[in-house]
């Protein structure tokens, strides 16, 4: 039975949010789901070429709490600027190029990622690491960057870096902790509040 368009006409609904189901979808590994993801918090195997690190941190809202049901995605260049351009190559250089994370399996509400310190991709531009944040009630999932303090003169000359405030760039900087000869780059990510993360329109 076909209706009229008067008929059909209910009016537009609130755009609403249901889920997450990114524990089912995309980590399920990681939520001890009985079938495979094509990818996870390993983003570098043992051949790969770069100093090891581990990229840790938490999603955190506005009031100051860890967010227990986010996924954080990062993609980079591996220690010499270089991205994987087919699955042979990737397994031929051991880096996958990208991984993913939910902050729902930790104690502490932690994305954790194994990987190694990515080198510059070009020219003038400081080595970093591209992220994108996915979580209950955010529609459009939010872009930014991660870049290393001990980076200090490359960080001086990247253009994307420049383009942000001055006093907001501090949210983009990830913090090296050196813990039992063990590398680790603390980045907590703000979604709101005073110190909010930067978030880049692409």
């Amino acid at each position: 039975m076909l209706m009229t368009a008067q008929e059909a006409d209910f009016g537009q609904t609130p755009s609403q949010t249901v889920g997450p189901y990114f524990a089912y979808g995309l980590t399920a590994t990681q939520y001890g789901y009985d079938f495979d993801q094509p990818f996870d918090a390993v983003v570098a195997l043992d051949n790969a070429t770069g100093e090891r690190i581990r990229l840790e941190g938490r999603v955190i809202d506005g009031d100051g709490n860890p967010i227990g049901d986010a996924l954080v995605e990062i993609s980079q260049p591996d220690g010499e600027g270089r991205y994987p351009q087919t699955p042979a190559e990737a397994r031929e250089m051991g880096f996958r190029a990208f991984g993913r994370a939910g902050t729902g399996t930790d104690a502490q509400s932690r994305f954790v990622f194994h990987t190694v310190k990515p080198g510059a991709e070009s020219p003038g531009e400081a080595p970093h690491i591209n992220a994108i944040v996915l979580m209950r009630g955010l529609l459009l999932h939010a872009f930014t960057r991660v870049y290393f303090s001990d980076e200090a003169e490359a960080n001086a000359k990247d253009a994307v870096l420049a383009s942000v405030p001055a006093e907001r760039r501090h949210t983009l900087i990830a913090e090296r902790v050196e813990q039992g000869g063990a590398v680790s780059y603390r980045f907590d990510i703000r979604m709101q509040g005073p110190q909010e993360t930067v978030f880049f329109d692409v």
